[in-house]
């Protein structure tokens, strides 16, 4: 994308960026416009360096005050009680499958315990396998991944390593209404769909991870969040797999993705300033996006698969199917021409999620 895709006028003119679409992606979601001006200004001039904030040193003392504060009013945003860091590194949610057990489950006496509630819990199992022992909890796929556990249906041990499932699965648009397990057992959640979407209580959980691009930024950077006892764990492995590596050199151990996360720090300031997750889940419970199957049908192109049971639907996903249709046709071209983007489909599954992401504008179709 060139600067000339991203203004109106000649780069000496006034920035105005061009109307956004609707973007329900189930990739990287909808920035709001605040967020996306800002960072398209800074591509041009960082504040008062004199360049662009894409040749910013990240060994420069203004970057490690981005990434501190950062990662401070992240935390005063969710209300974290004492004990907790942020780390902001790379290789997406897929690295965190791996690094979670090498930290909590290699050496461990007892089992890691997982709910197989859709793709990508299904996905983070086998690599935990290589640590240690797994036990399946719960899987719905004999089923489809159409519904969550009920509670009667999870016997979670007490001596378990710890306890990992997926807050929002994003390919099946299912979500957890309850939090599952003990809370004296460790808990992870991979929150990377839903994350400050709604409210929660972080001090249920040990470790808490979402890739950015859903709720806050840019593809490229993967926030975990984690109680300090973890970086105490992994002395073992190689320093830029531990987590008290990155802890100890504030998330710049490495080449950081210095740009995705100057977008994530902007988009969390944005959000501090619109009232926080308990505001946002005020106004999607008041109907901010209401899209009926009628009004969505003529966009997506495409027929619908079963609903999710109970009350698993994701308040963030809605599943539409694309199976059976020519791979031609899953480019969503009659969304596009409404000014609605709806990415092709999950090859892996067949599937195409319509995605309310929180930058989204408020829309109402009809």
């Amino acid at each position: 994308m060139t600067f000339a895709d991203v203004f109106d006028g000649p780069l000496s003119g006034r920035r105005t960026l061009r109307p956004q679409c609707h973007n329900f992606s189930g990739g990287p979601g909808a920035l709001a416009s605040s967020v996306l001006e800002e960072a398209a200004g800074a591509v041009r001039l960082f504040e008062d360096t004199g360049d662009s904030i894409l040749g910013l040193s990240h060994r420069s003392g203004r970057f490690k005050a981005m990434v501190d504060g950062t990662e401070a009013a992240l935390l005063a945003l969710i209300g974290a009680p004492p004990g907790y860091r942020v780390l902001f590194l790379q290789g997406g949610g897929s690295l965190q499958f791996s690094m979670i057990p090498m930290h909590l489950l290699r050496g461990a006496s007892g089992s890691a315990e997982y709910i197989a509630s859709g793709y990508w819990s299904a996905k983070a199992i086998p690599e935990a396998a290589h640590e240690g022992r797994v036990r399946v909890l719960w899987s719905g796929e004999k089923d489809g991944f159409r519904r969550t556990p009920r509670r009667d249906e999870l016997e979670p041990s007490k001596d378990a390593a710890y306890l990992h499932y997926v807050s929002n699965e994003t390919v099946e648009g299912l979500r957890f209404p309850y939090v599952p397990g003990h809370d004296d057992v460790p808990r992870v959640c991979d929150m990377s769909s839903d994350f400050l979407s709604e409210p929660f209580d972080l001090s249920r959980y040990d470790l808490v991870y979402a890739h950015a691009q859903k709720n806050l930024g840019p593809a490229g950077v993967t926030v975990v969040i984690l109680r300090d006892w973890i970086l105490e764990r992994g002395a073992e492995l190689p320093a830029v797999l531990r987590y008290r590596t990155h802890a100890d050199h504030g998330s710049i151990f490495n080449t950081p993705p210095v740009f995705a996360i100057y977008v994530a720090s902007l988009d969390e300031g944005r959000q501090r300033r619109e009232g926080g997750a308990p505001l946002r889940s005020a106004r999607r419970a008041s109907g901010r996006v209401r899209a009926s199957r009628r009004d969505l049908e003529p966009l997506a192109d495409e027929r619908v698969v079963p609903a999710p049971q109970q009350d698993a639907g994701a308040r963030v996903d809605r599943e539409r199917g694309a199976r059976g249709l020519p791979r031609h046709r899953r480019s969503s071209q009659p969304g596009r021409a409404a000014g609605v983007a709806i990415q092709r489909g999950d090859a892996r599954v067949g599937k195409r999620p319509l995605r309310i992401s929180e930058g989204m504008a408020p829309l109402t179709f009809r």
